[in-house]
C-alpha cells in the first residue's frame, strides 16, 4: 500500500523513510519547480501553525493546558521560519538584509504587538464611523 503526498519535504526526510523500511520516492525540483513547492510549503507551515494555535486556545478555554509551548505552536513556527530561510536563500537575500527590510517595515509601518484589528475603511464624515485607536 503506497501513499501519495506530492510535496516538498525536509532533505533528510527520505533517509527517514528508508530507516522505517518503507521506500521513498522521490525526485529533485528544478530551479522554477523549487520555487513554486517553497511557496506552497510555506501556506501549508503557516496553516499547520494556526491549527496549532486554534487547537491550543480550545484547551485553554476548556482548562486542558497551560503552557503554551506545549502547543506544538513553537515547533510549527520553527517550520515556518526554516521555509523563509530557504525563500531568503533562493531568492539570493542575506539574512541581514531580509533583518534590515523587516525593521525599516516595522518602523514605517509599525509591527503587530498591539493586536490592532482592521475591521473596515470609511469615508471620512459618515456617521457611523467608530475608531478606537491604540
Amino acid at each position: 500500500m503506497s501513499r501519495e503526498y506530492d510535496k516538498l519535504v525536509r532533505d533528510d526526510i527520505p533517509g527517514i523513510i528508508r530507516d522505517s523500511g518503507k521506500r521513498p520516492v522521490t525526485h529533485v525540483a528544478d530551479d522554477e519547480e523549487y520555487r513554486k513547492r517553497l511557496a506552497e510549503k510555506l501556506v501549508e507551515e503557516a496553516e499547520e501553525f494556526r491549527e496549532s494555535e486554534a487547537r491550543s486556545v480550545s484547551e485553554e478555554s476548556s482548562g486542558e493546558r497551560s503552557d503554551p509551548r506545549d502547543s506544538g505552536g513553537p515547533e510549527e513556527l520553527a517550520d515556518v521560519l526554516e521555509v523563509v530561510d530557504a525563500i531568503r536563500e533562493e531568492l539570493d537575500v542575506a539574512a541581514d538584509e531580509l533583518e534590515r527590510m523587516r525593521r525599516e517595515k516595522r518602523e514605517a509601518r509599525g509591527g503587530f504587538a498591539k493586536g490592532v484589528v482592521l475591521e473596515r475603511v470609511e469615508a471620512c464624515g459618515t456617521s457611523e464611523t467608530r475608531e478606537q485607536n491604540p
